[in-house]
């Protein structure tokens, strides 16, 4: 049985208004009330990483952030996305593991 890379962001909204979250790139939106903190997990196909995309090379993510806006650009080849109870928000790709799987 092979195993994936796995890494793990937490996204925060200290701010008093909701933020507009955007995983890139499956232009995936959601909105993020005031004191929520979610999850962003992916998986890598490959045991160790690697991780393609970033401007700095071989690392899972990148953040990008605006006043009302937060944008995560994921670098595995698919995502969940959950709040600190781990309770589904969202996973894109049929092809992820179970979420918690490697984690």
């Amino acid at each position: 049985m092979s195993s994936f890379g796995t890494a793990r962001l937490l996204i925060s909204n200290g701010g008093e208004v909701a933020l507009e979250l955007t995983v890139e790139p499956w232009a995936e939106t959601h909105r993020m009330l005031p004191e929520q903190t979610w999850a962003i997990v992916t998986h890598s196909p490959a045991e160790d990483g690697p991780w393609s995309g970033t401007l700095r090379g071989d690392e899972p993510f990148q953040v990008d952030h605006q006043p009302e806006s937060v944008t995560v650009w994921v670098n595995g080849n698919c995502f969940h996305l959950s709040d600190t109870e781990e309770n589904a928000i969202d996973a894109a790709d049929w092809h992820c593991p179970a979420q918690g799987a490697s984690s």
